[in-house]
């Protein structure tokens, strides 16, 4: 358990002694929020629809956590071209246990930039359906969090250079977030884009999202969960057994 705290503390380190860091993962988050949230609010409303940044403001959560998770994963191979992963396996300590370590911290890092993106959406109009479910709605996140920062270390873990984890993951990330309804209700779609949100593991983060904010679930709450649940499950086991085979 030190091990996993001590890589947990040392990512979150790493995290708040970046400002400039902060300010550019939530700069992405809040255009896409403004831009969609009141550029299409009035078309949205016209359609009947009610408040678009009500229905946007869990997905652009989503995206938050999604792109800050996934890409949690190029500081294993930083580490790793810097000699710090070397060091860190030499250790006399659990590889498994150094990867759940990194994997917390990441995810912890990601639910804590939701957690910002959610108050400022807040000031910006959005209002949760109920305020008591801000708490498991964070639980939520780090669910999700956790999901994709395994994901991303994942693949960490099997690449040794830059630019072919930056091009496997923009070709997963853009892809996982625009099919997962965070930008459109799945209720009315063709056929084919609906088979295809059932797949994407972040629509279900989006819809537990928007049924603990805002009150009205796609697949339902207990669906989410399990399937987030198993999904996470799943992933740390083929991440801990690629993280074990690393030759730093």
């Amino acid at each position: 358990m030190s091990t996993i705290y001590i890589m947990w503390l040392r990512q979150m380190l790493r995290y708040f002694r970046s400002p400039p860091r902060i300010v550019a993962a939530l700069a992405q988050p809040l255009l896409y929020l403004l831009a969609f949230g009141y550029g299409f609010g009035r078309i949205y409303q016209m359609a009947g629809q009610g408040d678009y940044l009500a229905f946007l403001a869990p997905g652009i959560l989503g995206m938050s956590i999604l792109f800050t998770s996934i890409f949690s994963g190029m500081e294993l191979i930083w580490d790793r071209q810097f000699g710090f992963l070397k060091e860190t396996l030499a250790a006399p300590v659990s590889r498994v246990n150094v990867m759940l370590g990194r994997t917390a911290g990441g995810a912890t890092v990601a639910t804590f930039q939701a957690a910002i993106v959610l108050v400022l959406a807040i000031l910006f109009g959005f209002r949760p359906h109920d305020w008591w479910m801000l708490i498991p709605a964070l639980l939520a996140m780090f669910l999700v969090a956790m999901l994709f920062t395994t994901l991303g270390t994942w693949f960490a873990a099997m690449l040794s250079d830059f630019q072919g984890f930056q091009m496997i993951m923009n070709f997963l990330v853009m892809p996982m977030f625009f099919l997962s309804g965070a930008m459109f209700p799945l209720n009315s779609v063709p056929p084919v884009l609906s088979m295809i949100a059932r797949v994407d593991p972040l629509s279900y983060g989006v819809d537990a999202f928007r049924g603990l904010l805002g009150g009205a679930s796609h697949f339902g709450l207990g669906v989410d969960f399990a399937v987030l649940a198993v999904i996470t499950l799943v992933l740390l086991a083929l991440g801990s057994r690629a993280f074990s085979r690393i030759e730093a």
